[in-house]
């Protein structure tokens, strides 16, 4: 079952791609204490991803921090190389945290996964925005198809605040 507004992340582990090389990271690291939008895709570089998801979330950062969110953070499960190459080649490093949930524990214990094998991508995220204050899921929007973006879009998120 999915995670419901109200309910605590689950601890688990991250990578990301840093000037210095692979870092693991926590979900305390990224939420403890923070107020997050989190916001996750089914696979980097994928079409919708790329052309209509993270770009909306670039163009609307500085309105999200302009309202009091300290991090953006996307995940997906992807190897932490292809999300740092994802974050180089979208131009969102420095803004957009890139989670690299490699084997998807992340997204399987928040119950967000989704066997995407027809289209040949294996176990992925659902595509999916979320509010986070301290670890705590203040608002999800799940999309119920892959292939668009429109509720966990950066402009439905914005009209949160």
């Amino acid at each position: 079952m999915a995670i419901q507004i109200g309910d605590k992340l689950p601890a688990a582990s991250f990578k990301v791609k840093t000037a210095d090389g692979v870092k693991d990271v926590s979900t305390d690291d990224v939420f403890k204490g923070k107020k997050v939008v989190l916001f996750a895709v089914p696979g980097a570089f994928t079409p919708t991803c790329t052309l209509n998801h993270l770009p909306g979330y670039l163009a609307n950062y500085d309105a999200l921090i302009a309202k009091g969110v300290d991090t953006v953070a996307v995940v997906s499960v992807n190897d932490v190389h292809v999300m740092g190459a994802w974050a180089k080649a979208t131009e969102g490093e420095g803004k957009i945290v890139y989670l690299s949930d490699g084997i998807g524990a992340f997204t399987k214990a928040a119950g967000l996964d989704i066997d995407l094998s027809g289209g040949g991508l294996g176990v992925r995220s659902k595509r999916y925005s979320a509010l986070v204050e301290d670890g705590v899921v203040k608002s999800l929007d799940i999309e119920e198809n892959p292939g668009v973006a429109t509720v966990s879009s950066a402009e439905a998120m914005l009209e949160k605040f």
